[in-house]
């Protein structure tokens, strides 16, 4: 079976935990503080706080831009449950705006009519690595007073004519997760280029603490381990090249669906787009999905339900999502990794055309 997704850890990363392991300095060091400069450097970020994981990077990211009980934050509905309940964890509503049906990001029309006294931010989600109409949103949020929070958690390396998904808003989460085009094992970081932004993710990491005992706000332990900063500074260095086969590796797929008239993903003008998924729309899925796996071609639903219409997120909902209802019945995630040969591409597009 061709996997929908595969982490690509080898002897490089077993070499960097075992020099960890042997230092016995295991919580956050050098190792964090060397992978934060790389990764800030990557992205074109001022500052970087490497977190435990990407939900902790989301809540940090908000409390740090001044979501607080009783705001609102205008977010997508078309994500990963971690988009909302960051908001939630705040004290917050989140509030769902509709997705651009070609994109599958945000609708900027859509959460402009959202904006109440209450928002105090909008949260857009660079779904499947490719950056949602940041532009645009910042307008909406210079017209209102309102701060930009970026979800960049599928996103390492995407930009916007040039400029680097991680840098648009007052503050952006990023996870590392192991699927993610770049993993720590757990792990993920705020970036901002802001300073005092950076310093209230600095004290919220570490229990409130600005030296040792020296506490002056609550704070959590959200503190990545050297353990996954070794294994980041290792996965940073291959980061360009696994980007690259991405984007050719998508380009194919482009390519030999477009032949036959499938829809492939939309890539507007300026845009890079670094494929954390690769996503299509089919008819009838579960039958298609069922097909290909039967050829040895393994797929993904990213998502199967809006979270408006999920478990306890259900209760923030206020009205349908049409495009985002319309996604969750068709979406379809072919393999898109840098591990595919391109044997494995070859079989993975002709089973698509046969399956669908």
């Amino acid at each position: 079976m061709i996997p929908a997704a595969k982490p690509l850890l080898g002897d490089d990363e077993a070499r960097a935990v075992s020099e960890v392991i042997k230092s016995g300095m295991l919580a956050q060091g050098k190792k964090v503080a060397e992978f934060e400069m790389g990764f800030g450097k990557f992205i074109g970020a001022k500052h970087t706080i490497a977190v435990g994981n990407g939900t902790q990077a989301l809540h940090v990211a908000l409390t740090a831009a001044g979501v607080k009980p009783g705001d609102e934050v205008i977010t997508t509905a078309f994500s990963f449950l971690a988009s909302s309940t960051s908001i939630v964890h705040c004290g917050a509503k989140p509030v769902f705006a509709d997705i651009d049906p070609e994109t599958f990001n945000m609708d900027p029309d859509d959460a402009r009519t959202l904006v109440t006294k209450k928002t105090r931010a909008i949260m857009p989600v660079h779904l499947f690595g490719l950056s949602a109409d940041v532009k645009e949103l910042q307008k909406i949020c210079d017209e209102h007073g309102l701060v930009l929070v970026e979800d960049a958690c599928q996103a390492h390396g995407a930009q916007v004519d040039g400029k680097g998904v991680g840098t648009f808003g007052i503050a952006s989460a990023f996870s590392f997760y192991p699927t993610k085009n770049i993993t720590t094992g757990e792990g993920g970081a705020v970036t901002t280029m802001d300073d005092k932004t950076a310093e209230q993710c600095k004290l919220m990491r570490n229990q409130g603490q600005v030296s040792k005992y020296n506490c002056v706000m609550i704070g959590y332990n959200y503190r990545m381990t050297d353990i996954g900063g070794a294994i980041g500074i290792e996965q940073l260095k291959k980061l360009p090249g696994w980007t690259e086969t991405r984007i050719k590796n998508a380009a194919y797929l482009d390519r030999e669906l477009g032949k036959v008239g499938i829809k492939v993903p939309h890539v507007p003008r300026g845009y890079k787009h670094v494929y954390h998924q690769y996503t299509i729309r089919v008819k009838d899925r579960d039958n298609v999905q069922k097909k290909l796996a039967d050829m040895g071609v393994g797929t993904g639903v990213y998502y199967p339900q809006g979270l408006h219409e999920m478990g306890p997120l259900a209760q923030y909902r206020t009205r349908k999502l049409p495009n985002v209802e319309r996604a969750c019945k068709e979406v379809l995630a072919l393999p898109v990794h840098p591990a595919l040969s391109r044997d494995d591409l070859e079989t993975v597009a002709k089973a698509v055309v046969k399956a669908v």
